[in-house]
């Protein structure tokens, strides 16, 4: 196979400047004009880009039958699957539930005939992966992976209506990896849809769009095991959803400022003890009573994941995921007018909006700007899978996930670690660690920061992942190699233990993200990772040996936002 590259041998020389010049015609596309496609493509197969990717809700949530629902409309469903299905949605309803719910509601019951409801654990969504450079911690899961998630369930994307669902009253973190992942992989957005809050929510007297009582079971479904379908099958490519981190090392500004006019808004979804490596501080954190509050007395506490340094990229704003949601409605989604008052630079009643370096709000119309596309992350993606099914699939903005996030940009440094050795030779083009191109403090304590995976610290391109992807959807397996030159045994090596040391960010099936309006996820911004779900091997088991030379099969289109 042939892929589009790009030399990115010489970029640092002058900093992010450089990166610009060489991605230019790449990004162009990644605001939402059309792709470039490649030659000898699957026809079959649709290359989107985040403008196509992007669905926006109605005013009203209850009028959606895909992307945000309220429950009134999954209970409709339920109690009448063969009449009310949604247009052009032909198999079954499935639900797929991270964490349990309450006494009484722990799960939507199933009816053994077209209705299903399966437990599903985060780590069956994520895993360890390398970009080329760097193994990266619990990032989308490859093909391998996703292929025996809908083998397990016996999902078929292109019939079945697949409802990403939570019982406990955590955030929606994990229901938005089970999005973003889906989307990623092909699944059109007819055939996919996240319910707004948890299950307590959904029988609460308030809840304008209630569920029955007689909705819900003590158990889930059985999975079968007994699946056919392939990501292969599916009839989108929407790999442009996620951002590398050449990517954000092009968008990066030269100074601490967010230009307004460069197309994009990069969102950081933390809190703003961690944007500003502990100079500032908001509303619920270390006992702040006001919007914003001044630095906080140990700036290593806002440290994650024995990182290097704690900051941002040059030019990003902050918006903590937690201002998206209604705490007290089991975390449900603000309206959508109020989430668009936060993209535009509003501020809410307590004073809180997008803020930048100045740790002060932009302001109305210093945010979002028509025709930008909306880059989240936060430390390991997962609050901002909160942030970014605000974007991309209530507000209609073209959007990508930085999935490596601050885990990744924080270890390309060339600070010394806990062996003594700094992380990147200092000639790496790879390094963050520039004040052309990041705000950081440095961690004070080589004891603290963990040496990370380096695979190769002068490699070309950052994202073998996305070669790695692109090469098994567009192979119809007939030599039996299913992973590209770059990927090799993605699975065993790399893809492991994905729960373990880093477990990504609370607020996934243990709680976490506590603190709602006003407490503000004091578990992943004063330290959080608390293991992920199952801690699990996802890559071992199912990942296998996906490497290898892929042979036959159609060639991939050149994705420009890949």
């Amino acid at each position: 196979m042939k892929y589009r590259t790009t030399n990115f041998n010489s970029f640092r020389t002058h900093g992010p400047a450089a990166i610009i010049a060489a991605l230019g015609l790449a990004l162009a596309g990644c605001g939402g004009g059309s792709s470039s496609g490649g030659t000898d493509m699957d026809s079959s197969i649709q290359p989107n880009t985040p403008l196509q990717i992007a669905q926006e809700s109605a005013e009203n949530y209850n009028d959606n039958e895909n992307g945000v629902i309220t429950g009134e409309t999954l209970s409709r469903w339920l109690n009448d699957w063969e009449n009310e299905r949604p247009q052009g949605v032909t198999g079954r309803l499935v639900i797929l539930q991270q964490g349990e719910g309450p006494e009484g509601v722990e799960y939507i019951r199933s009816d053994a005939s077209d209705v299903y409801t399966y437990a599903l654990s985060a780590s069956e969504l994520r895993m360890d992966r390398s970009n080329g450079v760097i193994v990266t911690r619990t990032i989308v899961g490859d093909g391998p992976t996703m292929d025996a998630l809908f083998e397990k369930y016996a999902i078929d994307p292109r019939e079945d209506m697949i409802v990403c669902a939570r019982g406990s009253g955590g955030s929606p973190n994990n229901q938005g990896r089970c999005w973003y992942t889906l989307r990623y992989w092909g699944v059109p957005a007819r055939n996919l849809a996240f319910l707004n809050g948890s299950y307590d929510w959904q029988v609460d007297p308030g809840n304008p769009y209630p569920m029955l009582a007689t909705d819900f079971s003590t158990s889930p479904a059985t999975p079968p095991g007994n699946g056919t379908v392939s990501v292969r099958d599916m009839p989108e490519d929407n790999f442009a959803l996620i951002a590398t981190i050449e990517d954000i090392m092009a968008i990066a500004t030269p100074s601490p400022q967010n230009d307004t006019g460069d197309g994009v808004l990069v969102w950081d979804a933390r809190g703003l003890n961690q944007y500003s490596a502990g100079e500032a501080h908001e509303l619920g954190q270390y006992g702040c009573a006001q919007a914003y509050c001044g630095a906080v007395d140990d700036y290593m506490a806002t440290f994650q994941n024995n990182a290097t340094r704690q900051g941002h990229p040059h030019g990003t704003l902050q918006l903590q995921f937690t201002r998206m949601l209604v705490a007290e409605e089991g975390n449900r989604f603000r309206d959508k007018a109020e989430l668009a008052a936060y993209i535009h630079g509003e501020t809410d009643a307590n004073g809180l909006g997008f803020v930048d370096y100045t740790y002060q709000p932009v302001g109305v119309g210093n945010a979002y700007q028509p025709g930008d596309t909306v880059y989240v992350y936060c430390e390991t993606t997962q609050r901002a899978q909160t942030t970014g099914l605000v974007s991309v699939a209530i507000l209609g903005i073209p959007t990508r996930y930085y999935d490596g996030a601050m885990v990744e940009w924080n270890s390309l440094s060339h600070i010394v670690a806990e062996n003594g050795l700094p992380i990147l030779p200092h000639d790496s083009q790879w390094r963050t660690d520039l004040d052309d191109i990041s705000f950081f403090r440095a961690s004070n304590d080589p004891s603290k920061i963990a040496q990370r995976d380096i695979v190769d610290p002068y490699a070309e391109r950052s994202n073998a992942h996305l070669v790695e992807d692109q090469a098994y959807k567009y192979d119809d397996g007939s030599d039996g190699d299913t992973g590209g030159d770059t990927g090799g045994d993605t699975g065993g090596d790399t893809g492991g233990d994905t729960g373990g040391d880093t477990g990504g960010d609370t607020g996934g099936d243990t709680g976490g993200d506590t603190g709602g309006d006003t407490g503000g996820d004091t578990g992943g911004d004063t330290g959080g990772d608390t293991g992920g779900d199952t801690g699990g091997d996802t890559g071992g088991d199912t990942g296998g040996d996906t490497g290898g030379d892929t042979g036959g099969g159609v060639e991939p289109p050149a994705n420009p936002c890949g």
